[in-house]
């Protein structure tokens, strides 16, 4: 039965063709959609993550307390030998220093006297380690409008506006001022290597990037850093997984009422974060389901279509004596099959177009300039499970339901008129 179905589909060009192109476009877009918005709230999520909050991040209570303010006097200290243990206890982890400041970035002129001066946010992160992925990590080579990444000690990225508002070439020297680790004035003389710009406004404005080896000098944090980030080697954030780490390592000082001593927050726990992605968690599901919604009513439109231009083909299958049963079963398995063929097509081809944008992304860059949050410059799908069977929902089901309430049309036919139907 099956066999003859089938054979009946494919040379009956009519009744194929179309709703196979129709079902696998439907399924194309709803796969795509799917694996398209997933990937945009995790790019968000993850650029976050990169720039501030790992995805697990190891502070002191007292730092963790006012962590807005960025207080490196209560910053964490023998962070060597603390990186090395988390190295040792939580391998699937890459663990770095991090360290935020604030300061006044000095401009002098030819003769060393102040020519202009501007507020800066800097960070000291990890430049020069063999392998390190921090560059790469926060965009930085893909930010870069003139020069270069660090390279040795005392060179510093700065900010491209910072660098056109008060003319600030490469190879310039600039000052910063700020405050030690303990209080203290801190002065240090950097060389500009280069500019960036990463399409944010509160860095954009005034930022300075220095290797974390340079921030200890200047603020005099020797084996100390504000912060140490944890990041999953997996590339993606699992909330299980960072839950289990943070778990463990607050047990080893829960006994321990020193405000210096560490405490982990996982993402979810960070300030605005945790809301942050719970929004984004919800927002990604009512996306995909408003999409896949409207493909499931226009493939069901489809099937319901398909069945009822069909009308007289039913009523001379009854004139002929066939069964309505038998008729309507036929109906709904020609409707499976088709439905199938849709779906597995339309499928292959979501997966191929997602997987292309996962690997390359869309570059927006131009549209996020000026933004004041945290946003990627390259927006990218992301294949989960799902992809593989959301498509099928408005593929087949749908399909067969229209199929199944147009067919419900045969049941009503009288054969007492079928005569006077055909003959019209």
């Amino acid at each position: 039965m099956i066999q003859f179905l089938f054979k009946g589909i494919i040379r009956d060009k009519n009744r194929s063709v179309l709703p196979i192109l129709v079902i696998s476009l439907g399924v194309f877009l709803t796969v795509l959609g799917s694996a398209w918005f997933k990937g945009v709230f995790s790019d968000m999520i993850n650029t976050n993550a990169n720039f501030t909050a790992g995805h697990v991040r190891v502070m002191t209570r007292a730092y963790a307390e006012n962590v807005d303010q960025t207080p490196n006097d209560l910053a964490l200290v023998e962070v060597d030998q603390l990186i090395n243990d988390l190295d040792n206890q939580f391998p699937d982890f890459e663990w770095v220093k991090r360290t935020h400041f604030g300061g006044l970035l000095d401009v002098p002129n030819e003769e060393g006297e102040t020519r202009a001066q501007g507020m800066a946010i800097g960070q000291g992160i990890d430049f020069f380690s063999p392998g390190t992925h921090e560059p790469e990590r926060m965009n930085i080579p893909s930010s870069i409008v003139e020069g270069k990444l660090p390279g040795q000690p005392g060179e510093a990225l700065i900010s491209d506006d910072f660098a056109k508002r008060f003319k600030v070439n490469i190879g310039d020297p600039i000052t910063l001022f700020g405050s030690t680790m303990y209080g203290g004035m801190a002065f240090t003389n950097f060389t500009v290597c280069g500019t960036v710009r990463f399409g944010m406004r509160a860095l954009d404005r005034g930022a300075i990037l220095i290797d974390i080896s340079d921030a200890q000098i200047a603020l005099d944090m020797a084996d100390a850093a504000g912060e140490v980030l944890g990041f999953q080697k997996s590339g993606n954030y699992d909330e299980e997984r960072a839950l289990q780490v943070k778990d463990a390592f607050n047990a080893q000082y829960a006994a321990d009422s020193d405000e210096f001593a560490p405490v982990m927050q996982r993402l979810n726990d960070q300030a605005f974060l945790g809301y942050y992605l719970d929004l984004a968690k919800y927002m990604s599901s009512i996306v995909i389901f408003i999409f896949v919604l409207a493909m499931s009513i226009v493939l069901w439109n489809t099937g319901l279509l398909g069945g009822l231009r069909r009308y007289n083909e039913f009523g001379m299958r009854l004139a002929m004596g066939e069964e309505k049963r038998h008729i309507y079963g036929s109906l709904i398995t020609e409707s499976i099959i088709i439905g199938t063929i849709g779906s597995v097509v339309g499928t292959i081809f979501g997966l191929a177009a997602g997987y292309y944008l996962q690997q390359h992304g869309i570059d927006m860059g131009s549209a996020m300039q000026g933004g004041g949050m945290m946003l990627p410059t390259v927006f990218k799908a992301r294949i989960g499970p799902e992809a593989f069977y959301i498509g099928f929902i408005p593929g087949l089901i749908s399909m067969v339901l229209g199929n199944a309430l147009a067919g419900i049309a045969i049941y009503r036919r009288q054969t007492a008129v079928l005569t006077k139907e055909l003959s019209v």
